[in-house]
């Protein structure tokens, strides 16, 4: 079979869209909670600040409301006023298995996607929005949730994660444990 530029272009956009949810973004956060005391992930620096574990329940719900349910045509059951309500502690292990079933529910949604489905236009949230529209804000969204959890996993925990590196920046020979 032969495929065509858009078609080949689809892909790709599908499956890094995939991979940045699932392989890149998820193992940080889960490395992080396994890193956190149970204090630090419900740890708010003030009160108009988020957890981490709100973070988690928040991306957790946007992923569900807008890969899922928004694309995968499940029922939109998100109540994203009681994600940053939230004060826990739920445990860390509870908090790991939503945001992982989440990501990987939406990774079967994105695998059974293809051109058609990234032109169609849909409401979620309240948004007039097309597929490739939901994919990539989703996947924004989570990213910089990412970001915002590790800063936080740093900033906690007082010492680098060692997730990115300089360009040029050579490695300590000493490799982290996997978790």
């Amino acid at each position: 079979m032969v495929m065509s530029k858009d078609s080949d272009l689809t892909l790709n956009f599908l499956e890094q869209a995939r991979h940045s949810l699932a392989e890149h973004h998820l193992p940080r956060i889960i490395r992080c909670l396994k890193l956190l005391s149970d204090e630090d992930i419900w740890w708010r620096p003030n009160p108009s600040s988020n957890s981490i574990g709100n973070l988690v329940v928040h991306l957790s719900g946007n992923v569900k409301q807008w890969i899922l349910s928004g694309l995968g045509d499940a029922p939109d059951t998100r109540e994203r006023e009681k994600e940053f309500g939230e004060r826990g502690p739920l445990p860390r292990h509870e908090l790991m298995n939503r945001l992982r079933t989440s990501v990987r529910e939406a990774a079967r949604v994105i695998d059974g996607l293809n051109r058609q489905s990234l032109k169609t236009e849909r409401v979620i949230q309240g948004f007039r929005v097309t597929g490739f529209q939901a994919i990539f804000h989703a996947t924004e969204h989570f990213a910089y949730h990412c970001g915002q959890i590790v800063f936080i996993a740093k900033l906690r925990l007082g010492r680098d994660l060692r997730f990115t590196r300089l360009p040029g920046e050579k490695r300590n020979a000493t490799k982290l444990p996997v978790l």
